[in-house]
């Protein structure tokens, strides 16, 4: 029998991720001049990047454990060659030409370009609030296992008995920060939840909210030190909302610290955050019911990041580097939104 089908047929009239394709193709032909700077034009034709950027996306949006699993896939999912722009004669790429095109988009800045043009999209639907936002941290488990968390200055060791799962014992030996690092992982660092809880090499990701509908507005990666999440919430405070308009910012105890609260106050931002027993925050602030309602709102950051983590598989990075776990985290947090404005503009 011979069946004449496109992909288009294929895909259901109400399925959501028609309205994310259209979002998604109005970001991309205003990033046109940087996808022809990152194009080669050597050699055998290569995939288009804007291509491999939706891969990405499909990845986040449909759970896919890897990108080779996603590369085979296309040989029989005909709604991820529909997003693509791909025929069915068209053979599937290989997984390692994601890995090749990563040094371009890293230095062509286009994790962090394609999320503000995103983000555009929510600002002209007037989704976005300019007043209200909360900010979190949370820890990205790396790449590595505490096996490779080693002493600095420790001598060559003998070559182990099982070179791919090498027996070490850590008993009784004091392992920090300052002493150790990751052979894998060079950015990792030792870091736990809270008291009580495992330690674990990891990343620090910290996600800047609007209040309004719970969008994303600033996304970055850090090494998870003491003071990262308070440092990372000022810088995206300054690139991500500039100006001298007066707004407020919601956060949970972690940010409650007189250092932080006065770094606030010095860029017009009036700090919501929790308060602890022995708190920075006076009662001229938490008085009032705009405080109690940030408060309330504020909470919606854990969404963000139980959608990254659950849904768009960003427990744990598969990237080792802080700049390859932010361009990843930049793609999530774009995937993110592009779902959240698709559903409000329908609604």
């Amino acid at each position: 029998m011979l069946t004449l089908r496109t992909p288009e047929q294929m895909v259901p009239k109400n399925h959501p991720i028609r309205k994310i394709r259209v979002i998604t193709e109005r970001a991309f032909a205003e990033l046109e001049p940087v996808f022809d700077a990152m194009y080669s034009q050597m050699g055998r034709p290569s995939v288009p990047p804007e291509r491999l950027l939706k891969g990405l996306l499909l990845i986040a949006f449909f759970s896919v454990r890897s990108e080779r699993l996603f590369c085979e896939q296309l040989h029989y999912n005909m709604l991820f060659r529909w997003f693509l722009d791909m025929g069915l004669e068209e053979e599937a790429f290989d997984a390692s030409t994601f890995s090749q095109n990563r040094e371009r988009w890293l230095a062509h800045e286009v994790g962090a370009k394609f999320f503000a043009r995103v983000l555009n999209e929510a600002r002209q639907a007037r989704l976005v609030s300019d007043e209200h936002f909360s900010v979190d941290g949370s820890l990205i488990e790396a790449w590595a296992s505490m096996k490779s968390f080693q002493k600095k200055d420790a001598p060559p060791k003998p070559p182990p008995d099982d070179p791919g799962n090498p027996t070490i014992d850590f008993h009784g030996e004091q392992r920090s920060n300052e002493t150790h690092g990751s052979k894998t992982d060079p950015d990792a660092r030792l870091a736990r939840k809270g008291p009580g809880k495992a330690s674990q090499l990891a990343h620090a990701a910290h996600a800047l909210m609007e209040n309004r509908n719970g969008l994303v507005v600033a996304m970055c990666v850090t090494a998870a030190t003491g003071k990262a999440e308070r440092e990372a919430a000022l810088d995206m405070l300054d690139t991500a909302v500039p100006g001298a308009r007066r707004i407020t910012l919601a956060a949970d105890k972690g940010y409650d610290t007189r250092e932080f609260v006065a770094e606030c106050r010095k860029r017009h931002v009036t700090p919501h955050i929790a308060r602890k027993k022995t708190s920075t925050l006076d009662e001229r602030t938490a008085r009032h019911a705009g405080y109690a309602l940030s408060q309330k709102v504020r909470k919606r950051v854990e969404e963000i990041w139980g959608w990254m983590k659950t849904i768009g598989g960003f427990r744990k990075t598969r990237f080792k580097g802080t700049e390859r776990t932010e361009l990843a985290a930049q793609l999530v947090a774009s995937a993110y939104n592009l779902l959240r404005i698709a559903k409000l503009v329908a609604a």
